[in-house]
């Protein structure tokens, strides 16, 4: 074969490569084209432009039906978008749409898996993640996200199974992952356990409102009144108006015969809302222990009175009954 014809051979097979590449031909090489899009909404989500990603993503995704165009971190960043625009079910949508075509791809699991569990529908979110830790035994937001789903429906030993290998795999887990596993042991009456794990968690963070509740729970589980009122207290200097948190500190304090204390947090827990059927129910306990009998009667006259159903409102009404026949 002559010079010529070698060197012509040659530029036509760099024209065919070319052309196969251009086109998105069988050598696999891609739509230029559509690399170029893709980074295009992928800067406007860095920019926080996300609107204008999804307008972007769905374009590139959809345009022609191109199958091609359908890979998974395209459909990833457009499921985000949603979510940061607040539009969880299209982002369901989009990741569910996703798992047709990519029905192992662990990200997209974790994705949708994630969003169900933020929407409650804990059922299917451990079906996701079941598949993900399938793909990937030791992933270890998909072990966290599997525990979180199991402490939510109240299974907690099977919790503590997925927090155990999660722990194995990083024993210096955020405080946060370290506080759901004393909780799981505070709803079992694991005190010590409890207690040994939040202590843990505060080690890291200590200014959690949450970790210094289950402390003190913990540690009024294990008889420590006074250990456990002085990590309420420390909880609501964070939180100086959850009621939740008084409550808490008044029912301990009923509970150590401290009942004038007591009926003083009561009486926070009513000026920040003069309705509440909780710190109604507490006053009522004090005053009855303090041997003011007819005005507990009246505030449990109250209590009934405004919402007959709920669980307060029948307690409330027992102990009336209770009282009236002594």
């Amino acid at each position: 074969m002559c010079l010529n014809h070698k060197i012509l051979l040659i530029l036509m097979v760099c024209f065919c490569l070319n052309a196969c590449s251009s086109l998105g031909g069988s050598f696999g090489l891609g739509y230029i084209g559509d690399k170029k899009a893709y980074r295009q909404a992928r800067d406007l989500f860095d920019q926080g432009q996300y609107e204008q990603a999804i307008t972007q993503l769905n374009a590139y995704i959809h345009k022609d039906y191109n199958v091609k165009r359908r890979e998974a971190r395209a459909y990833r960043l457009l499921g985000m978008s949603y979510e940061q625009t607040g539009q969880l079910s299209k982002a369901l949508e989009t990741y569910l749409e996703a798992l047709e075509f990519h029905g192992d791809n662990v990200p997209l699991l974790m994705a949708a898996g994630n969003l169900y569990q933020r929407t409650g529908l804990t059922d299917r979110s451990i079906e996701l993640y079941e598949r993900a830790l399938k793909e990937e035994p030791d992933n270890q937001a998909a072990l966290a996200g599997q525990a979180e789903n199991y402490r939510t429906m109240g299974f907690y030993s099977r919790a503590r199974d997925f927090y155990d290998r999660f722990f194995a795999l990083n024993p210096n887990a955020p405080a946060q992952t370290r506080a759901k596993y004393a909780d799981t042991f505070l709803n079992q009456h694991n005190y010590e356990q409890a207690f040994i794990n939040i202590t843990m968690a505060l080690e890291q963070e200590k200014d959690s409102p949450d970790f210094w509740l289950i402390s003190a729970r913990a540690a009024y589980g294990l008889g420590r009144t006074q250990d456990a009122l002085k990590d309420i207290d420390l909880a609501l200097l964070l939180a100086p108006q959850r009621r939740d948190l008084l409550a808490t500190k008044a029912f301990m304090l009923f509970q150590s015969g401290q009942y004038e204390s007591s009926l003083q947090t009561t009486h926070d827990i009513l000026t920040l809302q003069p309705d509440n059927a909780l710190g109604l129910l507490l006053k009522a306990f004090n005053l009855q222990a303090l041997g003011k009998t007819k005005e507990a009667r009246q505030i449990l006259v109250q209590i009934a009175a405004q919402e007959e159903d709920s669980f307060v409102s029948k307690v409330a009404a027992k102990w009336r009954e209770e009282i009236a026949s002594k």
